[in-house]
């Protein structure tokens, strides 16, 4: 696969969408062909499984049964969708992927480390972003923007205590896998930020070519 596999990582009301936008943007600028998703997502079929996850009336899911609903709609988009358009050449851009499963179900839901890492390794085939942006920042401050934006899915609902444990098992991520792993400050400007990652992109691309 060429790629490459560039994913958006992070708590709620981080910015990905807004950064996802304006990456895709700069990337088409440059002449790059560009596939734009989402987790859980992508394709109609894990678009139902979406709605199924997020939906707030579901509060008798357990951990278990979210996180194989997660890998269930992983593998129809990675087998569907990622892993056919980084085979055409094409870059794409995931608003979340594994990382998420780590820190959510692993992290949050203090489920089994083990069986979430096996779970996304049978998801994916293995396959791994080549850069992962992840935007970090206060839980407080991000649940109080995603409350701004939105009514709020079933995740967002969550207490702050759980949301306190997904940002430190993003961050454990980021200090494990820093060649891969850029933790960018999402309390900065939506300028200043499209401006880290816009080099972060370009330097990787870069590397890539030579």
């Amino acid at each position: 696969m060429s790629g490459p596999f560039i994913t958006f990582e992070g708590g709620e009301g981080g910015g990905k969408s807004t950064q996802i936008g304006l990456l895709r943007e700069y990337l088409k600028s440059e002449g790059h062909e560009i596939v734009v998703t989402r987790e859980p997502g992508g394709t109609p079929i894990a678009e139902r499984i979406r709605t199924l996850l997020l939906d707030p009336e579901n509060t008798a899911l357990t951990p278990l049964a979210e996180l194989m609903l997660y890998e269930a709609a992983r593998a129809q988009h990675v087998g569907e969708l990622i892993a056919p358009a980084l085979e055409a050449g094409k870059i794409v851009l995931c608003d979340r992927f594994c990382d998420s499963t780590v820190a959510y179900q692993g992290a949050g839901r203090s489920l089994s480390g083990e069986s979430v890492y096996a779970l996304n390794e049978l998801a994916t085939h293995g396959l791994m972003p080549d850069i992962t942006l992840l935007m970090d920042l206060p839980p407080e401050t991000g649940l109080n923007r995603a409350k701004a934006d939105a009514q709020g899915d079933r995740i967002e609902k969550e207490s702050i205590e759980f949301h306190t444990r997904v940002r430190e098992g993003f961050l454990l991520l980021a200090e494990n896998h820093p060649e891969r792993i850029h933790t960018i400050d999402a309390l900065k400007s939506v300028e200043e930020i499209s401006i880290t990652i816009r080099d972060i992109v370009a330097s990787a691309l870069a590397s890539k070519k030579g």
